[in-house]
């Protein structure tokens, strides 16, 4: 038997170490949360470069042939509705900092709702669609910026829906009213994911708006 085999479990877990642990956490949902938000962003300028390399080329007048455009009254429905869930995630995380934990689970459930009828928009849009995925410049752009932005809002209600059940988790197990505003570990944690989400939301609506001007305005 190795000498590490008879060292009791928990000996090294000393505050110090704890505490540590959890400042490594909290910096890794801060540092994570950018830097998801970097690699979308790549994701994202290859998106418009092809978009306005196709447009600026317009190879034997395919771009855009008889100016043909998505459906705007869904652009516009799905646009409205991923603006809505950002401006209600921010105003929950402000409450949230205020000591408002009802009013920030309501926001949050309110922007989950709003997200997840934009995303089922956005999938049901394909049906209506007047061109052919490769049928021109702009299609094959917009075919693209749709299985984006589907993984974009997926990913958007899932981390939400994920955060707030986490919430109802921590109230059933600490059995406080609101263990959310508490210095416990759980609780630090649980913030630092919601500012995370909230930065993450806020950068989907910015990039939202300029994918939704050049597909649906431009």
């Amino acid at each position: 038997m190795t000498e590490a085999s008879k060292v009791p479990k928990g000996m090294s877990e000393t505050p110090e170490e704890r505490e540590f642990e959890l400042r490594a956490h909290i910096g890794s949902l801060w540092s994570g949360g950018r830097l998801f938000i970097g690699m979308y962003t790549f994701l994202l300028a290859s998106l418009a470069f092809s978009y306005f390399y196709l447009r600026s080329s317009n190879n034997g007048l395919l771009w855009r042939p008889n100016h043909v455009t998505a459906p705007t009254a869904y652009g516009w429905t799905i646009y409205s509705l991923t603006l809505l869930a950002a401006l209600m995630v921010i105003y929950g995380q402000w409450r949230l900092r205020k000591g408002a934990v009802i009013d920030w689970q309501v926001a949050g459930w309110t922007a989950f709702g709003a997200g997840l009828l934009a995303l089922f928009l956005q999938v049901w849009e394909f049906t209506a669609v007047p061109f052919a995925p490769g049928s021109s410049g702009y299609a094959s752009s917009f075919i693209g910026y749709a299985v984006i932005n589907i993984g974009t809002l997926a990913i958007s209600v899932y981390w939400l829906e994920t955060t707030l059940a986490r919430s109802l988790r921590m109230r059933k197990e600490f059995g406080r009213a609101t263990p959310e505003l508490s210095m416990h570990a759980s609780a630090q944690s649980f913030r630092a994911n919601v500012a995370s989400m909230t930065y993450w939301m806020g950068f989907v609506a910015l990039g939202g708006t300029l994918l939704f001007a050049m597909f649906y305005l431009l």
